[in-house]
């Protein structure tokens, strides 16, 4: 099937990015907004703009059938969910399918199996990764005989979670009786289903996860791997690519399961798999699959040369990858910090504004990923990103040192933002020596 005409669903920079894909593989586009998005900068980038409904996220950007209804009424060939919203919502795939629309995305079969860790973890099991010592209980008892079994602190998630939703950290049995009830609330708010699993938690844990690609034509190859492990509350704040300080076994392990998992579970188009790597061990473990472009692709992107958006594009429409893994080569190192519209000092409050200021230093190796812009509203309905900073360079020290140059040249203003923390981060010595793990930003940071 040939792709002419690529609907999106989502909004800030990811539409962007997807608008700006679109235009180099020559497909017109046409742009998805709430009534907050009408003057966006990717509604005046596409061929066309078209409201879903209002500025809630529930009666626009997470609504099907107004996507799916919208993508027919303006002639689109195909979907894309970008990241987050209907990304990996298998009622989408499905839906678009039904009505002869391409979904940018795996099967509704496999974003069904990914997205329950408990299926995910079993064939996982079944395929050979390692996981971490974990698996469903239905009842107080269960979970607490099962802590008792492994130790703790254990870790309480949502069986249908993902994106560092629905997740509960209990170092005893008494916080344990106190959060089971809740976080199983919490999950069936959240997600439709009420089913948790307890994991025991890795204390000394590292975030790396390897960029999955393939096709209908038996292509399943990787594009490498990216640490992620600063993070605050399970959401990632610095990323960078190749994961530093892994051993070369490790790294090749990786990989391999990742390609593994993904052959596993039939999957297509890109994903990506998560593991969880103990900092003083260097065991791995297998996390989840997430079936969608990451908010965190373009340091692989600057290390492959590869346009990962593009290739979503091409595997949707029936091509090839056009790439063996032998040709995937790898070059330099990347650093991606997440600017956000949020008050570090007083909680990390989001704070949607206008921007009445927004200068970025031009500098080589850098590249920004942005929807803002002088003048650019920042509404309180959704995510505070608003820039995505990437630098590449030859090596790690020169990617740090350049962001940090580069950071200190952007001006923000209208809004109050986590630059300095960024800063911060990028400086301390911990990050420097890449001797951190997912609790070092809470712990050594930010509790200081």
């Amino acid at each position: 099937m040939t792709i002419r005409r690529v609907f999106v669903a989502n909004r800030g920079e990811i539409a962007v990015r997807i608008v700006r894909a679109c235009r180099e593989l020559g497909l017109e586009v046409v742009v998805g907004v709430s009534e907050a998005d009408r003057g966006s900068l990717a509604a005046r980038m596409a061929d066309r703009a078209v409201c879903i409904g209002p500025a809630a996220p529930a009666r626009s950007y997470l609504n099907v059938g107004a996507v799916v209804q919208a993508a027919l009424g303006t002639g689109c060939d195909a979907i894309h969910p970008g990241y987050g919203f209907l990304s990996e919502n298998p009622a989408l795939a499905s839906t678009a399918h039904e009505n002869g629309l391409r979904f940018v995305g795996p099967p509704a079969e496999v974003i069904e199996l990914a997205g329950d860790k408990l299926r995910s973890r079993g064939v996982a099991a079944e395929a050979g990764l390692p996981v971490v010592p974990g698996g469903e209980v239905r009842t107080l008892k269960d979970a607490v005989r099962f802590a008792d079994d492994v130790g703790y602190p254990v870790l309480l998630k949502a069986a249908a979670g993902g994106g560092g939703r629905g997740i509960k950290l209990a170092w005893s049995r008494e916080e344990l009786e106190k959060l089971f009830g809740i976080a199983s609330a919490e999950a069936g708010a959240a997600f439709g289903d009420e089913r948790l699993y307890v994991e025991r938690l890795i204390r000394r844990a590292r975030h790396v996860e390897v960029q999955v690609a393939a096709d209908d034509h038996g292509g399943v190859l990787h594009f490498g791997e990216r640490d992620c492990s600063v993070q605050r509350r399970y959401q990632k704040i610095v990323e960078e690519a190749p994961a530093p300080a892994l051993e070369p076994g490790t790294r090749a392990a990786l990989h391999g399961a990742a390609v593994t998992f993904a052959r596993e579970i039939g999957y297509r188009n890109l994903g990506t798999v998560e593991f969880v790597v103990d900092a003083e061990s260097g065991e791995f473990f297998f996390l989840e699959m997430n079936c969608r472009i990451q908010v965190e692709h373009p340091v692989t992107e600057a290390i492959t040369g590869r346009d990962l958006v593009a290739d979503q594009l091409r595997v949707a429409a029936g091509g090839k990858l056009g790439v063996s893994q032998e040709e995937v080569s790898f070059s330099g190192h990347a650093v991606e910090c997440r600017l956000t519209a949020e008050d570090a000092a007083h909680g990390f409050r989001p704070t949607p504004g206008r921007i009445t200021r927004f200068s970025v230093p031009e500098l080589p190796g850098l590249r920004v990923d942005t929807h803002c812009e002088e003048g650019t509203l920042v509404p309180p309905y959704y995510d505070s990103l608003i820039a995505k900073l990437i630098f590449h360079a030859g090596d790690r020290d020169e990617a740090v040192g350049k962001m940090r140059e580069a950071l200190g040249g952007l001006v923000v203003e209208g809004v109050p933002t986590n630059r300095e923390l960024l800063m911060h981060v990028l400086a301390h010595p911990d990050f420097t020596d890449a001797a951190v793990d997912t609790a070092w930003l809470e712990e050594a940071v930010l509790a200081a």
